[in-house]
């Protein structure tokens, strides 16, 4: 796994240096913004962590612009006063969030989630599981290896990672309803120490690309959570 952090403030880029290179983690450090973003443009990587006070190019610039031609996953780091902020990132295509000052720890968490996230499964795995990582539904067609998702067979929106496991996982439990700490857990893949808010912003990105006149699909279920339902 190949990162590319965005990140100013060299105190903290030297200290999680340490971490990645006890994890055996390749990082590329650029403490500007626009540079930053002419990398991306330029090198393949897989995971962007990126801070959103940047000189030449903000965090959310950046977001945004990768988002456009990318579905790279995204950690942004913010202030933890600055929840707004943290909102605003998560709706601009960002998968996750860490508060500053931050644990390396937390961090590294994050990134080895992605991290196996990404793995692709084998041929082996696959026959052993008895799966082929696709489902279907009356109106969903939805390949995890692909990571396509078809609606009455026409391609939706592309989905950003985190919108696309958020989804895959719903649909594999229709009608059962889950907490906002449980889709964090199962979906995340970690203990969340942040705002409970990023599944609700998620939850949002999705209805907007998912969501037809006809259905909801996604419904909240107030005061317990979310679930996935097309007999409405």
């Amino acid at each position: 796994m190949r990162l590319l952090m965005i990140e100013d403030n060299e105190s903290v880029t030297q200290m999680m240096e340490l971490f990645f290179l006890k994890e055996q983690i390749d990082v590329t450090f650029v403490h500007d913004g626009k540079v930053g973003y002419e990398r991306f443009l330029k090198e393949t990587f897989d995971l962007l962590i990126i801070d959103l006070m940047l000189p030449s190019m903000d965090g959310m610039t950046i977001c945004r612009k990768v988002r456009e031609v990318s579905d790279i996953p995204i950690i942004i780091l913010t202030a933890k006063e600055s929840e707004s902020d943290q909102v605003l990132g998560l709706d601009l295509g960002a998968d996750d969030y860490v508060t500053k000052p931050f644990s390396p720890l937390a961090l590294i968490a994050r990134i080895k989630a992605v991290s196996r996230r990404l793995a692709p499964a084998s041929n082996d795995d696959k026959i052993l599981s008895g799966t082929t990582h696709s489902l279907q539904t009356e109106y969903f067609q939805i390949d995890k290896t692909t990571r396509e998702v078809l609606y009455k067979n026409v391609p939706l929106e592309a989905l950003t990672p985190k919108e696309f496991d958020l989804f895959y996982f719903l649909i594999e439990h229709p009608r059962q309803v889950f907490s906002r700490e449980q889709l964090l857990e199962r979906v995340w893949g970690y203990q969340f120490y942040g705002d409970e808010r990023t599944v609700d912003v998620h939850i949002k990105r999705l209805r907007k690309k998912i969501a037809t006149e006809e259905h909801l699909f996604l419904h909240t279920i107030w005061g317990v959570g979310y679930k996935f339902d097309e007999t409405d």
